[in-house]
């Protein structure tokens, strides 16, 4: 699969495996194995999952775990007054986590396209308006953290 498909569905993949992650307390070990060996490119129920860069998969959730606290405070710090991440819903939370940790470890891959694919997932599961937030809130952490 070309690289421009398998970065993407490494995303949703990730997105996927961090909800299950903070959902269940799957660790990291048990929760990267269950992905590579059952859900990136396999079949589920009819459902064909889309092959996906491993290793970039691998280095997204190994990296929002590894920094969450970093991550978190980042994105708490551009939420609107009151609000706290607590509040968000979980898939939501994930996506974010995700998007803010790819701008802040990977500069190999261009701001532009970091947010554009992470508001991309987050039309897999919500509606334009959470879609538009997505787009926000990282545009505002790439803003800080690469200027």
């Amino acid at each position: 699969m070309s690289k421009s498909k398998a970065r993407p569905a490494a995303r949703l993949a990730a997105v996927q495996a961090l909800y299950q992650h903070a959902m269940e307390g799957t660790p990291l070990a048990s929760l990267l194995d269950e992905f590579h060996r059952h859900r990136l490119g396999a079949e589920i129920e009819g459902d064909q999952y889309a092959e996906a860069e491993v290793a970039f998969f691998d280095a997204i959730v190994q990296g929002v775990i590894a920094r969450y606290e970093e991550i978190d405070a980042l994105l708490e710090a551009r939420l609107a007054e009151g609000w706290k991440l607590e509040r968000l819903d979980k898939t939501m939370l994930q996506i974010l986590r995700a998007g803010a940790w790819e701008l802040l470890a990977r500069a190999d891959v261009a701001t532009g396209t970091a947010i554009s694919e992470y508001v991309d997932v987050a039309h897999a599961f919500f509606e334009a308006r959470e879609a538009k937030f997505v787009n926000g809130v990282l545009d505002a952490v790439a803003k800080d953290v690469r200027g």
